[in-house]
């Protein structure tokens, strides 16, 4: 049976087991079923792409938090000093990724994050235009585009 799926029935009992369906009690449920699954491996056939696939979407959601607070407060030093530090421009990133689902999902997560604007993926959907505001170094720019955003995406879809 898919580990997902037996995941879900477990925290569809958690909450029938506490009386009360509500999305706190489905989170509890899942979270407590995940550990009973994991803790179970060794029963139910050894180490699952499962586990790493979830390891890596929360991995994903983290280190996106992280890179949106840290974008953010170079934005917000930049517009609150009086010295101009933004060389915007725009800057041709490679892609790796060939899925439409991790192409929209990479453009989305650097459109959300403050400085940095998707603007067109490339007919052969092999490199993406992006718009930087600090766009000093492009080299710089791709390299850290490609090692943490894409990079983040296609770990977690291709586990």
């Amino acid at each position: 049976m898919n580990l997902f799926l037996l995941n879900l029935i477990l925290a569809i009992s958690w909450s029938a087991l506490a009386g009360s369906f509500t999305l706190s009690t489905l989170a509890v449920g899942f979270v407590l079923g995940f550990g009973t699954l994991w803790l179970l491996q060794p029963l139910l056939g050894g180490p699952s792409a499962y586990f790493l696939r979830a390891y890596y979407w929360v991995r994903l959601a983290v280190m996106f938090h992280y890179e949106l607070v840290v974008s953010s407060l170079a934005v917000v030093w930049d517009v609150i000093t009086p010295t101009q530090l933004s060389r915007p421009g725009i800057v041709e990133v490679p892609l790796d990724i060939k899925s439409d689902t991790g192409i929209l999902l990479v453009t989305n997560l650097i459109s959300l994050t403050p400085g940095t604007l998707s603007l067109d993926v490339s007919e052969d959907r092999k490199t993406l235009f992006v718009h930087a505001m600090f766009a000093d170094d492009h080299e710089a720019v791709r390299s850290q585009l490609k090692n943490t955003m894409e990079k983040w995406v296609r770990e977690a879809l291709e586990t």
